[in-house]
């Protein structure tokens, strides 16, 4: 029998084979609610259809008799006000939608005096039918870590009931970590049965302060009779649970950025800041990091920037000196010895430093070979000869390798005997499980440039590995993003359901890795962190780089998927990503951050504070940040956003600017249409951009046959708050 802690073993005791009195009951969907009173606590009872209890403890009074004051039942649900010793609580249980099995409840305390919080039990507990002494068991396939979103995702094995989606919207729970000086990171979590949040303890003496409303616990749970036999039906359904408590989930504004003005402002420091780049080999070379002068030049970082460089010159078709001075450097990275591109310059790669294992000649991070070539291949298909020549000339080698680890690969190994330099992430962990996905990807794009059906099969044999890797698929958030859009693209090409299911499942890891909630204590005060994503599974930060990349690959998975019928939460899930990295990218850039929140020492480089060009790293709101570096290879932001967001109108002095995805842009004289992506029940900014010192004409924009209202801005743009999921058009007069 697995142990269980005091408070664990007392709900057990008290919630079987009890008549427990009712303040409240209401049936949904095969599941039976129920509030109860008892002693020091107020309780929530969610029996499941096959008659597993999920037991919530919304209010507790430890060592105290909770009083109950007052009872208001309302339309869909019940507010029930209590007293203790230690203050007054408010706890309001919500049913956001009658057709769904989904719950919402929120505790608010007034403490009567300052009050410190030592220790905070879990506020969920998981046990068996009230007529039996039988356990449930369960599987926690996810659960939070650091400051991503506070979520379990569970499934209840015996009996089989279904799962449940817990998510503690930390948003909410702001004040109560400002005032006591406490992080929200990692209060979710827990064993089975005992789960759910538990107050950050008051470890630095700052109380709650007294006479003052500070809310301890807004949860959302969503359930799913559907028991999910596995990995895929496991994805599906997280993300379908997450889609569910994201409608009613309160979410931040987001504001418009002047990208134009940033875009002008990044490419002229990236072209003319000494530190972004070293001269080696006679060739000038970006920098990894600002002032990083002792690692020699690396391909990924190269191509990193010129990727989206090409985005942004394809839209402006300006002259973009940085996008030669790159391309003139890229050749020298191709090794005629091993008949592929290398990661760092092989000129200079005797000033390796050796400090860290991949800082050696001729040792290879996985995905670091992959991302290179994924790159140069997407400049082939573009029509760029001399990446076309690099590409084709290193397929052979990745095909090697690949063979040589039968597509797992090791985190690093060695490039001239491919013996294995670090075989795993960590101690029992595997290897970079997402390369799969990434390589998979690398010969779409051969099989698209060179027709040969070899690529083609390499693709299948590759993404046939990613079965059987679960919530532990991801390694870095853009391979595993690029996987979903090779995953896609197969399914596209054969129909066969694999490839869909195992895009699902690269998704669901993506989604796992994000921090869905605002962050607003500390330094994070003065930056937005709604839908951040992580870089790595145990990443401490959100990071430009892997974001921008995350961004580009989701926007082109939304591209492979304009004629397929994919799962709805999919298609509200990531519109909204797309909107809000919009209103968080800008704060990567030190000139919008206060100095104060940068770390003095750094990792790599130094932090140029009026420089342009993106910190790689944003942490916790107690922490500073930018102690990575700032990184010139995730200069390639605000090129990536700009030409999926703003819309050129031939012969006109406006921009149209939308921060969901669209798709059939179409503009004849004085009109334009397109539809816009996302789900009806949530909605997005469009604009119309006026270029300075010129007026607009009167405009007419309709969705869904309808007139949509138009706000005029002080700045002279006209703003427009559009529902998703329709046909927009556009019409103006002079």
């Amino acid at each position: 029998m697995d142990a269980l802690s005091p408070w664990a073993a007392a709900v057990k005791n008290l919630f079987h084979g009890q008549d427990l009195p009712i303040l409240f009951r209401h049936d949904l969907k095969g599941y039976i609610i129920q509030v109860h009173h008892l002693a020091n606590s107020l309780w929530i009872s969610v029996t499941c259809p096959n008659e597993t209890q999920v037991i919530l403890r919304p209010a507790y009074a430890p060592n105290d008799q909770m009083q109950l004051e007052k009872i208001i039942k309302n339309q869909n649900g019940i507010t029930i006000l209590l007293s203790a010793t230690i203050g007054s609580y408010r706890v309001k249980l919500e049913l956001p939608d009658t057709e769904k099995p989904l719950i919402h409840y929120t505790t608010t305390l007034n403490a009567n005096a300052p009050l410190l919080v030592p220790f905070w039990p879990r506020d969920m507990v998981i046990t068996g039918p009230n007529d039996s002494s039988r356990d449930s068991k369960g599987t926690i396939h996810v659960s939070q870590v650091g400051t991503r979103s506070g979520l379990q995702y569970l499934t209840f094995d015996e009996p089989a009931d279904g799962a449940l989606l817990y998510f503690q919207n930390l948003t909410a729970l702001n004040d109560f970590a400002e005032a006591t000086e406490t992080s929200l990171g990692n209060v979710v979590g827990g064993t089975w049965p005992e789960l759910g949040l538990a107050l950050p303890p008051t470890l630095k003496g700052k109380p709650l302060p007294p006479h003052r409303d500070i809310i301890l616990s807004d949860a959302f749970l969503a359930f799913s009779s559907e028991y999910p036999k596995d990995e895929f039906m496991q994805a599906k359904q997280f993300l379908n649970l997450l889609g569910d408590i994201y409608v009613p989930l309160p979410k931040p504004d987001t504001a418009y950025y002047g990208w134009l003005d940033m875009v002008d402002q990044g490419l002229h420091d990236l072209e003319f800041s000494h530190g972004c780049w070293s001269h080696g080999a006679e060739q000038d070379y970006l920098n990894a990091y600002v002032a990083d002068y002792q690692t020699p030049p690396e391909l990924m970082v190269q191509l990193a920037v010129l990727l989206p460089l090409t985005d942004y010159y394809d839209w402006c078709k300006a002259d973009l000196p940085a996008m030669e001075k790159i391309k003139n450097g890229l050749d020298a990275f191709y090794s005629k010895e091993l008949k592929t591109v290398v990661r760092f310059l092989p000129a200079l790669s005797s000033e390796l430093s050796g400090d860290e294992e991949q800082l050696k000649p001729n040792v290879m991070d996985s995905w670091y070979l992959h991302h290179p070539l994924l790159n140069l291949g997407r400049l082939a298909i573009r029509g760029d000869k001399q990446s076309t020549q690099l590409f084709l000339d290193s397929l052979g080698f990745t095909i090697k390798v690949a063979h040589h680890f039968n597509y797992e690969w090791p985190v690093m190994y060695n490039m001239q005997t491919l013996e294995i330099v670090k075989k795993e992430t960590q101690p029992g962990k595997g290897g970079e499980k997402d390369v799969a996905g990434l390589y998979a990807l690398v010969m779409l794009h051969a099989w698209q440039l060179t027709k040969k059906n070899k690529f083609l099969l390499e693709a299948k044999k590759a993404a046939k590995t990613l079965q059987g890797k679960g919530f532990d698929l991801f390694y870095q958030a853009n391979n595993t993003a690029f996987g979903a859009n090779a995953m896609l693209w197969l399914y596209k090409e054969t129909k066969e359901q694999l490839y869909l299911d195992l895009a699902y499942l690269s998704l669901a890891n993506i989604f796992k890795n994000f921090q869905l909630w605002e962050c607003n204590y500390g330094y994070a005060k003065n930056y937005p962190t709604f839908f951040a994503m992580f870089p790595l599974n145990d990443a401490p930060y959100t990071a430009a780089y892997e974001e921008q990349e995350v961004f580009a690959a989701m926007h082109n998975f939304l591209l492979y998927a304009q004629d397929e019928d994919i799962l709805p939460s999919v298609s509200l899930l990531i519109p909204e990503f797309l909107k809000y990295i919009l209103n968080r990218a800008p704060y990567y850039y030190p000139p919008n951050l206060p100095r104060e929140m940068f770390s003095e020492e750094v990792k790599t480089g130094q932090i140029d504070h009026k420089l342009w060009i993106a910190i790689e790293d944003i942490h916790d709101g107690w922490e500073q940040s930018g102690i990575v570096g700032q990184e010139v290879y995730g200069a390639g932001v605000a090129f990536g956003i700009i030409p999926r967001h703003f819309y050129k109108v031939p012969d006109e002095d406006f921009m149209i600017y939308v921060d969901y995805p669209t798709a059939g842009y179409h503009y004849r004289k004085n009109h334009v249409s397109f539809l816009l992506k996302g789900n009806e029940r949530l909605s997005c900014r469009m604009m119309i951009i006026k270029k300075q010192g010129i007026e607009l004409p009167g405009f007419k924009v309709t969705g869904h046959e309808k007139a949509q209202t138009a706000l005029h801005r002080k700045d002279g743009h006209v703003e427009y708050a559009l529902q998703g999921n329709q046909q927009i058009k556009i019409s103006w007069k002079w």
